[in-house]
């Protein structure tokens, strides 16, 4: 039995967001911290998946340990009350899932999950996506800047490197009656 009423538990279960959820922030914050460029939420692609690396052909599932099943992680588990309605509908997603993975693979892209529970340590995680990704590039192309670069890829100096500037003449007062 639930301990919450069934409107209190609606408003709850209406408040679980499908998109721009906090490991996938984090996610999407590091990869651009990283110097990858991406689009989120493609529609045209199966599963719409978070993130989209178009030049690389790569997609980024990041997944909610408890919705998709994370296998051994602690948050996967089952709720107690009606566990016949949970555990169709965990096989469900679980079955959507490879079958969208599945069609990425055929159109030809490479697709990776990111647990929810593997965002909570931000080093690991950029490991972990580092050696998904690859050895790609990060600043490949002919559009790559380094770091600290300027929009036509001259370094900006720092604060302290620039040269002082003169200052205009204080404004003669004006004449006026």
């Amino acid at each position: 039995m639930d301990r919450l009423t069934r409107e209190r538990r609606s408003w709850n279960m209406s408040r679980i967001r499908s998109k721009d959820t906090a490991p996938e922030l984090k996610v999407r914050s590091l990869l651009h911290r990283m110097g990858f460029r991406f689009r989120i939420h493609a529609k045209h692609l199966p599963g719409r998946p978070d993130i989209v690396l178009p030049r690389l052909r790569v997609v980024i599932f990041v997944h909610g340990c408890f919705w998709h099943r994370h296998e051994g992680c602690r948050f996967a588990y089952t709720p107690k009350s009606r566990v016949g309605f949970w555990t169709s509908k965990f096989e469900e997603n679980v079955v959507r899932d490879t079958a969208r993975r599945v069609d990425l693979e055929i159109q030809g892209w490479r697709a990776i999950t990111v647990w929810e529970c593997e965002t909570g340590d931000e080093a690991k995680l950029a490991l972990a996506l580092e050696k998904a990704l690859g050895a790609i590039p990060v600043a490949a192309g002919p559009l790559a800047r380094e770091r600290g670069a300027g929009r036509r890829g001259r370094a900006r100096p720092k604060s302290g490197d620039r040269p002082a500037t003169p200052r205009r003449p204080a404004a003669a007062p004006s004449s006026r009656s």
